[in-house]
């Protein structure tokens, strides 16, 4: 099955069918029996449903992201299923969505929300010494790699919506701080988390960082880098990414996949790993699309993809496809055994037709699709 039929099939048979009180797609919220609550995974498999809107100009396609998120927005621009106390950075990532819609429909629910957003929380949210925000309340002075797509090109959209350019220059600051912080100098990767009190069990007593490079996280810091230097394009923003994804590239396998611990080839148990390996794609395609990157980093993002398409996905018996080798997740601290080990990341369960590989597979899908 070609990667054309695939992303079809997902759209088709998972998608369009679905709706927001049961998505077809596989969630946290589903699989730990979770009530509705306003999440980063449907804001990321919507933001891919625009994405491919963009390409396809499938009417459907905009009509459902709208209809998705309109059961989460009331007509004031309330989010009931959303608490901004939590100081949760993933829960401002369905924030692109709600400026995107705002500027398709010209719906005001959508501009009230995402105001909200960003002056309910952001404005608020606790920093550390450094300038970057919390990762969450929950974890307090801490800088997770996730979140930087979670949040950045939330904030770097709005200050472009709103004209206001010092938020601009905020993201920036913040992805300074997350390279001078958390990239490895020898290897140009970046670690997980880093922990401005040094005191958590996962946290080197020296550095406050995590011990391990995880494939997903870095795989995030790719696409918002991405998605960051397209709304704003700057030196800075550009060298970050092109030095990341030819990092990244050095970690390569010979069948285009790249490992759950990309850094750690001859450990037991390691194994290649769908989602970051999407999101790595999607990331060297749009980068080699901006002008950022070359031939060698697009035909690398290519192979990735290929590979995901060719090597991990089956079909069902209904003739859904099947994406396989999806980490469920990989976290710090917070739960027993989240102690940032390779152990640890490699325990994780592994699950099929997650959204956060689904949606990766449909964003860089949409970047094969572009000249």
């Amino acid at each position: 099955m070609n990667h054309i039929d695939t992303a079809n099939s997902y759209i088709s048979r998972m998608i369009l069918p679905s709706s927001p009180e049961c998505p077809l797609w596989n969630r946290e919220s589903q699989i730990f029996s979770k009530p509705m609550k306003w999440n980063y995974i449907d804001g990321c498999m919507i933001k891919a449903v625009t994405m491919l809107y963009d390409v396809t100009g499938d009417e459907r396609l905009l009509s459902y992201a709208d209809s998705f998120m309109k059961a989460f927005v009331d007509e004031n621009g309330d989010i009931p299923a959303y608490s901004p106390a939590d100081n949760n950075l993933d829960n401002i990532n369905g924030g692109k969505v709600l400026i995107y819609l705002y500027k398709k429909t010209g719906d005001e629910r959508y501009r009230k929300a995402y105001r909200m957003l960003f002056e309910k929380q952001l404005t608020a949210q606790p920093r550390l010494q450094c300038g970057n925000f919390w990762h969450k309340s929950i974890y307090p002075y801490q800088i997770w790699l996730d979140g930087t797509y979670m949040a950045l090109p939330f904030m770097a959209e709005y200050s472009l919506e709103e004209n206001i350019p010092e938020i601009m220059d905020d993201v920036k600051a913040q992805l300074r701080n997350v390279r001078d912080i958390m990239r490895d100098p020898e290897t140009g990767l970046y670690y997980h988390g880093y922990d401005e009190t040094r005191t958590m069990n996962w946290a080197d007593s020296r550095t406050g960082l995590s011990h391990e490079f995880w494939l997903r996280a870095m795989g995030w810091l790719c696409a918002a880098l991405a998605d960051i230097y397209e709304l704003s394009p700057c030196d800075e923003t550009r060298e970050q990414l092109s030095q990341l994804l030819d990092a990244l590239s050095g970690c390569q396998q010979d069948n285009g996949m790249f490992c759950q611990l990309p850094a750690r080839n001859d450990i037991e148990g390691n194994y290649c790993e769908t989602s970051g390996t999407l999101l790595y794609a999607y990331g060297a395609l749009k980068s080699s699309r901006l002008g950022i990157t070359g031939s060698e980093i697009r035909r690398s993002g290519e192979k990735a993809f290929t590979a995901v398409n060719d090597g991990f996905i089956s079909m069902s018996d209904s003739g859904t496809p099947v994406l396989h080798n999806v980490c469920l997740m990989a976290g710090l601290g917070g739960a027993a055994g989240r102690d940032g080990s390779a152990q640890y990341y490699l325990s994780e369960p592994k699950v099929e037709n997650d959204a956060k590989g689904i949606a990766p597979y449909l964003m860089a899908y949409a970047e094969m699709l572009k000249p």
